[in-house]
């Protein structure tokens, strides 16, 4: 007797060919815009203290190298507390949620129902019996049914909607987690440069404070020659408002720095005058750059800047939309299935005589819809077109950044030796100019122009001190340092 063949059942012919249809997805693959990098940049030869390596240097600690121990604690503090870097986590926590919401849409779902009815009727028939119909049929006065079950449903993704979906969703976590890395960067330089303005205020205050008794110093001794007969009380009267105008420079001076204060108190996290105990001491210098920043190549930049791996995760979610709106062009199959049992009894409830199944599969086909889906596609193909432009900018800015942040580091490197060379020539010139007063070979207005001259270049090469360090510190932003880099180009930390 020749073998019966064994009947498939349909659902599993139509479950099969979906699964095997899954295997291709519509629209275009995402591959990595291609990118030309300059070999070298340009001011790295011609600027003092930079070196070119082979390797590409660690730098997300830069901030150390300024051997700080109060910068590297308000770092600390505001990696663990800042509200900006705590808003930019949230957004990557709701990134990742979206891409769960996504991917959930391509499984099955799945809903149990359960059901408990009761029927009673005081209804009697003509002939007096209970329960009976008018036709004559038994109707039980009281009845019980009982019924468990589940039902699914799910799209079958054969053209690659949903994974198109997922993959955009999941470019978009991407994107926000280096969004929040970029975050991290231009907060650390920004708290850098707070805290260095911050200390060249503070140097700028002592050496007024030091100037201003200096000053009254003098006037005392300018007193005691007019007592004596040396001098006029056009001396006395000049030395005065040298005493009055050094005290002047000190009250704005004071507002700037509490102001850095502040400033640096909320970008910890903190109220703003949380830190001013631990900052408003003027006795800490600035710090002293490294003898030797090492700058890499141009083409590092597209792995160590979090802006740019951000911007090529928005052309890879702006690339997979397209695909997404593609498959909106094609059928949509949708599997539909229905089990219960139901009973007039809990007991035995559960058992296959019990039992009741529906299974459906519905194709959709779109037909007309006045060309919207069409008009999303050229729109989605628009906004690719617009991330990878961006992309491109970034690039391009970031080449520029460097450049710039290495040329003001080169002018005012050459700024600062002529400052302090111009500070040693005015500290030599009033000397000679208070002897030559002693000795009465000139007036007291000579003194008073060296003064003036010695504590402009004082001050001057403060602000070039303190602005040396800002330069490199936005040399280290565009480098894009202030981030960890794992073997593979991740971010760790």
């Amino acid at each position: 007797m020749k073998p019966r063949a064994r009947q498939i059942p349909a659902w599993a012919v139509v479950g099969l060919a979906a699964l095997l249809l899954e295997a291709c997805a519509v629209g275009p693959n995402y591959h990595r815009p291609g990118v030309t990098a300059p070999s070298a940049f340009s001011e790295v030869t011609t600027t003092p203290h930079v070196a070119i390596t082979p390797a590409e240097e660690d730098i997300s600690t830069w901030w150390t190298t300024f051997n700080d121990p109060v910068l590297n604690d308000l770092m600390r503090r505001a990696l663990a507390d800042n509200p900006d870097l705590q808003i930019a986590a949230s957004r990557v926590r709701e990134a990742r949620a979206g891409e769960r919401v996504a991917a959930a849409k391509g499984a099955p779902t799945i809903n149990g129902t359960g059901n408990a009815l009761t029927f009673n009727s005081n209804r009697k028939s003509s002939s007096g019996a209970d329960g009976a119909s008018s036709l004559g049929l038994p109707i039980p006065s009281h009845t019980n049914l009982y019924a468990v079950g589940f039902d699914a449903s799910w799209e079958v993704d054969v053209f690659g909607g949903v994974r198109r979906n997922v993959e955009a969703a999941r470019a978009d976590t991407e994107a926000a987690e280096w969004s929040r890395r970029d975050g991290q960067v231009s907060l650390l330089a920004e708290i850098a440069n707070d805290y260095l303005t911050l200390r060249a205020l503070q140097a700028r205050i002592a050496i007024g404070e030091a100037e201003l008794q200096r000053q009254k110093d003098l006037a005392g001794l300018i007193h005691d020659r007019r007592v004596n007969g040396f001098v006029t009380n056009l001396d006395v009267n000049q030395q005065t408002g040298q005493v009055a105008t050094a005290a002047a420079q000190i009250p704005q001076l004071t507002a700037e720095a509490e102001a850095q204060v502040h400033a640096l108190g909320v970008l910890v996290g903190q109220p703003p005058a949380t830190l001013n105990d631990e900052l408003k001491s003027a006795g800490a210098p600035l710090p002293t750059p490294p003898p030797v920043l090492a700058v890499g190549l141009p083409s590092d930049l597209l792995r160590r800047r979090p802006d740019i791996r951000e911007a090529e995760r928005r052309v890879a979610s702006a690339n997979a939309m397209i695909g997404a709106h593609v498959a909106d062009l094609y059928p949509k199959l949708n599997l539909l299935g229905l089990a219960s049992f139901a009973s007039n009894s809990v007991d035995g409830l559960v058992a296959s005589d019990n039992l009741q199944s529906i299974a459906a599969g519905l194709v959709t086909v779109p037909i007309f819809n006045a060309g919207k889906t069409r008009a999303q596609i050229r729109e989605a193909r628009e906004e690719g077109t617009q991330a990878l432009l961006t992309y491109r900018k970034t690039i391009l800015g970031s080449f520029r950044d460097v450049e710039d942040a290495l040329a003001r580091y080169k002018a005012e490197d050459d700024r600062r030796a002529s400052l302090a060379q111009a500070v040693e020539a005015s500290a030599n010139s009033l000397t000679i100019a208070e002897d030559q007063y002693r000795v009465g070979t000139v007036t007291f207005i000579n003194v008073l122009n060296a003064e003036n001259a010695l504590l402009q270049t004082r001050d001057q090469l403060t602000q070039s001190d303190a602005q040396t360090l800002s330069d490199l510190v936005s040399l280290y932003k565009a480098l894009g340092g202030g981030w960890s880099v794992s073997g593979k180009g991740e971010p760790t930390g």
